[in-house]
């Protein structure tokens, strides 16, 4: 199960360079290239968990070069946990991160008998802060989903003025409707970034209003639209020049990737006039919090999430909760 876009990747691992996607890095060591080979082909995780996990795991084996992953003790790893912690340069996630590697690949070692137990367990990890989700109002969601439009027209208004572009990859009307369809489909299903990116048109059915979603652990999940996503799609399906399996293509017809969506998004983000350093993940944050304000049930949205834990999904009840209180605290007498 996988939150970590490559986009974060210096937040996590702040030292170090973006690993190579190659496999000449898992060639130094043959123990985490068959453990990475396993990972990827058999338990369904991201390409960003495999290449997190290696860099993970390189980065602590450099901390014990001349010891082989079968010697090494329950006090190894205690140490490398302390030292993490004495230099202060990691978060609780960045450091939760590096363990939840390691945890899991000893616990393949223990799998395959290369192990008796699993060293890692049982580590006192630093504990993450709670934090509550960051969400849009829904007045800001309309001012955001109308942004690849209004900017359309600001660009049409320039161009016919004399002036060039500003935006170059809305060159074309079509890429325009692209972008109002993925906005509309990230608030109508609260999908994750890669489940995005990765959706084939024949994921859909929009006779039937919904769309089939691959997510987490390739657990698939149908997901409802609402009428104005499924309009959108079906507009932006008109105009796109391109045939082939991807839902949403670049403009040379290739799936889009999930970075080109990323800046995309701080773009509208900004020309709405909203804080451009909003991820797409908190237009799944606002899809959750929108649906338990107006009634939905807690399962129901744990279910539309794709969560596999209702405690997961319980975080945002504490955001509709702490709105009511401010409601309550600003309208009731005697608050």
């Amino acid at each position: 199960m996988v939150y970590l876009a490559i986009a974060f990747y210096p937040l996590l691992f702040p030292t170090m360079p973006l690993p190579s996607t190659s496999r000449s890095s898992n060639s130094k060591d043959k123990e985490i290239a068959e453990f990475l080979q396993q990972l990827g082909q058999g338990r369904g995780v991201s390409p960003n968990t495999v290449r997190n996990y290696r860099q993970a795991l390189l980065e602590f084996k450099a901390t014990v070069p001349d010891k082989s992953w079968w010697t090494l003790t329950a006090s190894d790893f205690k140490s490398y946990l302390y030292r993490l912690a004495r230099e202060q340069k990691l978060g609780p996630a960045s450091i939760r991160l590096r363990f939840a590697a390691l945890r899991t690949f000893y616990k393949q070692a223990v799998r395959e008998g290369k192990m008796k137990s699993n060293p890692v367990v049982d580590l006192p990890l630093p504990k993450m802060p709670r934090r509550l989700p960051v969400f849009l109002n829904q007045e800001q969601v309309l001012t955001l989903l109308d942004a690849p439009r209004q900017l359309w027209a600001k660009d049409e208004k320039r161009q016919a003025a004399g002036g060039k572009k500003k935006n170059r990859r809305h060159a074309q009307p079509w890429q325009m409707l692209r972008d109002i369809a993925w906005l509309e489909l990230f608030y109508s299903a609260g999908l994750r970034l890669s489940e995005l990116v990765t959706l084939q048109r024949r994921n859909l059915d929009l006779s039937q209003g919904t769309v089939r979603v691959l997510g987490k652990g390739r657990k698939e999940r149908l997901c409802p639209l609402g009428n104005p996503a499924v309009r959108a799609l079906e507009v932006y399906l008109d105009a796109c020049p391109f045939e082939g399996e991807a839902l949403f293509v670049s403009s040379h017809g290739s799936q889009l990737n999930g970075r080109t969506v990323q800046l995309a998004l701080k773009r509208y983000l900004a020309a709405a006039g909203l804080d451009s350093r909003l991820t797409p993940h908190k237009l799944r944050h606002t899809f959750a919090t929108h649906l338990l304000d107006h009634g939905a049930d807690l399962r129901s949205v744990q279910e539309l999430l794709g969560h596999s834990q209702l405690t997961t999904t319980q975080i945002y009840t504490s955001v509709s909760v702490e709105r009511l209180k401010r409601v309550y605290d600003k309208a009731h007498p005697r608050a």
